[in-house]
């Protein structure tokens, strides 16, 4: 073998080295470039997910502002419905309480007539038949009548004019009623006024 020959065989390792080195280079830089390309694609990825958490709150912030909003609107609802419905009951207190006197004034008058005389019969029949019409026209409109005799002494609903001994009844009883009282819609109009039992000394 010819020295030319010989020395053309030791050179061609050395363009091989080259030649993988060469790659090692290429490789590396080619990783180096992707992880600069993937680092801004994690930078998005971290900068969407807070965007994510900060809409996921606001949604949720919104959301409770609207229930609270609901909630306040029933409230106001629920409350102008009782307003109305106190006013529709009892618009009619004031007038309610001026023709109590109208009835009073009946039942004297059926107090006082003499049953015995004919002529006054008739009289008291037309005044009770003006009575009961009466008490029935405002019962129609919630009122009625609080006629406790007989009864426990309730302070809530009846007014105490005096005691009386008695052994008939317990202490507490009503034991007469002076003066009717009444209710309109379930709230007390007017006391009855009354005769209270004590225990006998």
């Amino acid at each position: 073998m010819s020295d030319k020959s010989q020395s053309e065989q030791q050179k061609k390792p050395d363009v091989n080295v080259e030649s993988a080195e060469e790659q090692v280079v290429d490789a590396a830089d080619e990783v180096t470039t992707n992880a600069d390309a993937d680092e801004p694609t994690q930078l998005d990825t971290e900068q969407l997910q807070r965007q994510v958490t900060a809409l996921a709150n606001e949604l949720q912030a919104e959301r409770d502002k609207g229930l609270r909003i609901a909630a306040e609107a029933e409230n106001v609802r629920r409350r102008a419905a009782q307003e109305v419905e106190k006013a529709r009951n009892f618009a009619l207190e004031k007038f309610a309480g001026e023709l109590l006197a109208v009835i009073d004034n009946l039942e004297r008058a059926l107090q006082t007539i003499d049953v015995s005389d004919a002529a006054q019969n008739s009289i008291a029949e037309g005044i009770e038949m003006t009575h009961k019409g009466f008490l029935s026209t405002i019962e129609k409109f919630g009122m009625e009548a609080v006629n406790p005799e007989g009864q426990p002494f309730n302070p809530q609903l009846h007014e105490a004019m005096g005691m009386q001994e008695s052994a008939d009844v317990p202490a507490n009883t009503v034991l007469y009623v002076m003066q009717k009282g009444y209710l309109l819609n379930g709230r007390l109009l007017r006391p009855a006024m009354v005769m209270v039992s004590r225990a006998a000394s």
